[in-house]
């Protein structure tokens, strides 16, 4: 722990003092980029800096706030091409599909319009000589820690936001994806935004516990895994800081009987394989009625085959690496539990060269016959996998779909709208579908319950989050 975040006048080196960390892009097991995490001084520095900030950025109109903001994202627009690429090469998502600032671009209009909203006063009933209003007022300074997955889109949540909420915000970015963070603080100086109001630090895990420990911060959010949401929780544990965590999922998706299955299976694989799986609220278990068990695996297995992996600098492959090597090592052994278990593989090994492309390439994959003991149905998987399971009936599905240690969304595909709605009611998520799935909706709240998560994003829930309430009683005369 550095001692200088808990005692600001007597500055200590951390235990990571300047420690050097290297990116290995997925694509080919190269170094991409070598950083180093700053030293003790260095975050105590920019600690103090959002602290000065905070008083005049709270007290900057709403409208000035909504002009920086706009000037900030105008600026990563314009570093669109430097972003999709520094994603593709840091965490092998193909690069014609590395843009997420079409993403980040909503997010801001649609908080900007929530902010405008959710910050006015509000009024309420009084007797005579009295007024009553609330206000919201915001956390003061804030710890933004970013998962690599969507590295750009999630600024959305964890800078945009809190910003516009009238918090000042520290990003500490994943080490898989540092030079997302570099390029936003980049853009945040381009346009002008005042100093210290937005700052990006590349940290070591115990130094950022130790921020979150010192008591210090008004509020942390944090996009990552369980066992890093932990960390962040016990961190915070006696602070009284606001902890918001979106955290990972195991998210099911059930095909009633009456399902349209020409519609609902391309949608399933995209939701099963796309970022080559790593995404929270990808699919990983289906849950098919056995009426059209046989049907289904068909479709599905058909549809799956489609989909193509390849080097995501080159053409345009639907999916590229997973992550890093040790990840894919990783899949790979789930997988071959599975059918030690008695799954079975409905594709052919090797269709894509796999082994030659490298280590952390993964072929996408259906698994029929699974059953809720394996722990591929149990345990996140982050992987192109599509994972089937028969069911007996709408109550089998339910239970089958809550017996999950996560709860961030979950999805019911059936012609009959009225059942699937109840059946998505019993569902314990965060978000539930009809007819989809694998979409975060902007214009909805964001979050998971279990072990996906605290705390919602996006909208008008999104900027309350980052605020609290303060009630004004004013007598304004005796009567």
């Amino acid at each position: 722990m550095s001692a200088s975040l808990l005692a600001p006048a007597s500055p200590a080196p951390s235990a990571a003092e300047g420690e050097a960390f290297e990116v290995v892009s997925p694509i080919d097991g190269t170094v991409y980029a070598r950083r180093r995490y700053a030293a003790g001084a260095e975050i105590e520095a920019a600690l103090a800096a959002a602290e000065r900030a905070a008083p005049g950025w709270r007290a900057t109109p709403i409208e000035e706030r909504i002009a920086v903001v706009a000037a900030f994202v105008a600026e990563m627009e314009k570093r669109a091409p430097a972003l999709a690429e520094a994603l593709a090469r840091q965490i092998g998502r193909p690069l014609w599909q590395a843009d997420e600032m079409p993403r980040l671009k909503l997010v801001t209009g649609l908080a900007a319009t929530a902010a405008a909203e959710v910050l006015a006063d509000k009024t309420y009933p009084a007797d005579a000589g009295i007024r009553r209003y609330v206000r919201r007022e915001p956390l003061g300074v804030m710890l933004s820690i970013c998962a690599w997955n969507y590295p750009t889109a999630m600024l959305g949540l964890l800078v945009v936001e809190p910003l516009l909420a009238g918090n000042v915000v520290i990003l500490k970015h994943s080490p898989q994806t540092p030079l997302i963070a570099e390029i936003a603080a980049e853009a945040f100086a381009a346009s002008g935004g005042p100093a210290g109001v937005f700052q990006a630090l590349h940290m070591a895990h115990p130094d950022a516990e130790a921020i979150i420990a010192s008591g210090r911060l008004g509020a942390v959010g944090f996009i990552g895994s369980v066992a890093g949401g932990r960390r962040v929780h016990a961190a915070a544990g006696g602070t009284f800081t606001h902890v918001h965590l979106e955290l990972g999922g195991k998210d099911p998706a059930y095909v009633r009987a009456d399902a349209d299955l020409a519609r609902a299976v391309p949608l399933l694989v995209e939701g099963a394989f796309s970022n080559a799986g790593q995404s929270c609220c990808s699919v990983e278990r289906i849950y098919v009625h056995a009426d059209i068990r046989d049907r289904f695996v068909d479709a599905l297995t058909a549809e799956a085959a489609t989909w193509t992996l390849g080097q995501p600098m080159q053409g345009t492959p639907h999916i590229g690496p997973v992550v890093r090597a040790s990840a894919a090592a990783g899949i790979r052994e789930r997988i071959a539990d599975a059918v030690a278990r008695g799954a079975r593989k409905t594709l052919a090994d090797d269709r894509f060269g796999a082994a030659g492309l490298g280590p952390a390439y993964v072929e996408p994959q259906v698994l029929v016959d699974c059953d809720g003991a394996m722990p591929i149905m149990r345990d996140e998987l982050f992987g192109p996998v599509a994972c089937v399971e028969t069911v007996a009936s709408d109550e089998a599905a339910i239970a089958r779909m809550n017996d999950s240690a996560y709860g961030l969304t979950a999805s019911v595909w059936s012609a009959d709208i009225d059942r699937a709605e109840a059946i998505a009611d019993a569902a314990v998520a965060g978000t539930v579908y009809v007819n989809r799935c694998d979409h975060a909706d902007l214009y909805l709240p964001w979050g998971g319950v279990k072990s996906s998560g605290l705390g919602r994003g996006n909208g008008r829930t999104g900027i309350e989050r980052l605020t609290e309430t303060k009630s004004f009683h004013v007598r304004a005369r005796y009567v």
